[in-house]
């Protein structure tokens, strides 16, 4: 799994933010459109995409979209 990949298709679950504004150090809660729904939403992706399961826990406990890109590493 490339990282860039896996920032890419994150980026891609959001509908109107600017898949420019999403980074590895981007606090994705803290962006506007971030919801319940997102979070669902990359919860299927994560498990679509890489097989991985991810938790709504995970989710929470995860800041940055590096951490849970490398949640989903350590768990494939």
């Amino acid at each position: 799994m490339e990282i860039n990949d896996f920032v890419e298709n994150f980026a891609n679950q959001f509908d109107d933010t600017n898949p420019s504004e999403i980074k590895l150090d981007t606090v994705y809660k803290d962006l506007d459109e971030w919801s319940s729904l997102l979070s669902l939403t990359i919860i299927a992706m994560c498990d679509d995409e890489y097989s991985v399961k991810v938790t709504g826990d995970d989710i929470k406990k995860s800041t940055t979209v590096e951490d849970l890109y490398n949640l989903v590493l350590n768990r494939q």
